[in-house]
C-alpha cells in the first residue's frame, strides 16, 4: 500500500507527513505526533476512548484516516488543555476537566479523555442539558469503573461552570 501525505492541524500546529494509506487517525495522533492522551480502546468505535475534535465535531478517531483528516483541524485532550489555558481556567485546565476533578468522575482514567471529549461536543451543542441529554450524549463512550453517575455529575458542573464564563 502506497504512502499518502497527510497535512492536518492538531491543537493549532501544522503537521505534514508521509504515512500508509491505511494509517488510522488515533494511531498518527498517538504513533507520529506522540499525543497519547488519544487512547485506543477497541478499534470499532464502541468504546470513545479515541472521541477528538474533527473541524468542531466530536469524532471517534479509530474510524477515521490520517488521510481523510488531511486538510482538516483537529482538537485532542491536550488541546482542550490550551484552551482552559488562554480562557484564564485554574491550572490550564479545561473546566470540563476541573468539573472531573472535583467531582471525581474518573478512577482508571482510560475512558477519560473520550468522555471529556463528548462532553466538549455535548456542552457546544447544548449549553444547559439535563441529566438524561448528558447520559443521552455519553451513549457512545464506555466506562468499566465509574458507573456514571459521577461522570454526569462533572458534566452538569462543567455546564453551569462554562454558561458563567
Amino acid at each position: 500500500m502506497p504512502d499518502v501525505t497527510v497535512d492536518i492541524t492538531v491543537n493549532g500546529v501544522s503537521h505534514r507527513a508521509d504515512v500508509p494509506a491505511r494509517t488510522l487517525l488515533v494511531h498518527f495522533l498517538r504513533d507520529q505526533l506522540r499525543l497519547t492522551g488519544t487512547h485506543v480502546g477497541c478499534d470499532t468505535t464502541q468504546c470513545g476512548a479515541c472521541t477528538v475534535d474533527l473541524d468542531g465535531v466530536a469524532v471517534k478517531s479509530c474510524t477515521v484516516l490520517a488521510a481523510q483528516a488531511s486538510g482538516h483541524r483537529v482538537i485532542t485532550i491536550e488541546g482542550i488543555t490550551i484552551e482552559g489555558i488562554t480562557a484564564g481556567q485554574e491550572a490550564g485546565l479545561h473546566p470540563i476537566q476541573q468539573a472531573f476533578w472535583r467531582h471525581h468522575g474518573l478512577q482508571c482514567g482510560y475512558c477519560t479523555p473520550g468522555m471529556v471529549m463528548a462532553i466538549r461536543q455535548l456542552l457546544a451543542d447544548n449549553p444547559d442539558p439535563t441529566d438524561d441529554e448528558v447520559r443521552h450524549a455519553l451513549s457512545g463512550n464506555i466506562c468499566r469503573c465509574t458507573g456514571y453517575q459521577n461522570i454526569v455529575a462533572a458534566a452538569l458542573d462543567a455546564a453551569a461552570l462554562m454558561r458563567e464564563a
